[in-house]
């Protein structure tokens, strides 16, 4: 049977289209990736609540997951109150039991209200990303009351300690918490102690952007240069700093290694 020309030329052009459809379909397929599926994890309910997979190093009452730095046998001698702990001036710093390499980590801290003095004498503390030896060697991300306290720019709440400087100043009033979210790419040695890859800090205070994936120099030191120190998977450290105003507190720490 002979079919119309233009039924025909329908028929092919339609034959055309599927064809064609048919080959877009391979091509995509070339792209797509499959595997390996990424872990299913529950969200937390709450912001800032840990997520099903988090390690929790404090949310209240204990901080068995802390040691002393001066000596890492001994507990923590912090003062812990309900869900919140406080610096115990003049006992030193305090460190977690379990060293990590990169990681996603969740803190919160609280300048008291009644805080005296200035600059770096005013509510003065860090977080070490990762830290050796029973001082503050390592690497310090600054805690600080920076709400109305004016201070070297590269020192305040929010720095890489004398290294970067935030990119934003969202300190709330003392009294109020702040957050802090960090994501801490831990620094990569060659066998002779040469640095491979340096850390890298990608930083959240209080929602906002303070440091967008930077390249830690070295060391955090008060004086001199940064260099770097070959090391391992490290504990992060929490500091008992000097300064003479009062204690400040943190609550709500978890972490997420990468």
């Amino acid at each position: 049977m002979n079919l119309p020309k233009l039924l025909l030329s329908s028929l092919m052009t339609g034959s055309l289209l599927t064809a064609g459809a048919q080959s877009q379909a391979e091509q995509a397929k070339k792209t797509e990736v499959w595997e390996p599926v990424p872990k299913v994890i529950t969200a937390a309910t709450v912001p800032g609540y840990p997520p099903s997979d988090a390690i929790i190093l404090f949310n209240g009452d204990s901080l068995t997951q802390w040691v002393s730095s001066k000596d890492t046998t001994k507990a923590a001698g912090w003062i812990t109150s309900g869900d919140v702990f406080k610096v115990k001036k003049g006992t030193g710093n305090i460190q977690t039991r379990r060293s990590f390499m990169d990681y996603q980590l969740h803190i919160e801290w609280r300048i008291p209200a009644d805080i005296k003095g200035t600059s770096q004498s005013r509510g003065n503390s860090g977080v070490f990303l990762a830290s050796y030896g029973t001082g503050d060697g390592g690497y310090e991300l600054q805690v600080l009351d920076s709400y109305n306290n004016p201070t070297y720019v590269n020192g305040q709440a929010g720095s890489i300690y004398k290294q970067h400087i935030p990119l934003a100043n969202v300190n709330r009033p003392p009294g109020q918490w702040n957050v802090y979210d960090i994501v801490w790419i831990a620094p990569r040695f060659n066998a002779d102690g040469s640095v491979k890859t340096p850390a890298r800090v990608t930083a959240f205070l209080n929602n906002v952007l303070v440091q967008n994936n930077v390249e830690v120099q070295g060391e955090t030191v008060w004086i001199g240069k940064p260099a770097y120190i070959k090391h391992g998977p490290t504990p992060i450290k929490l500091q008992d700093h000097g300064d003479p105003s009062e204690p400040i507190s943190f609550k709500n720490i978890w972490i997420r290694p990468l």
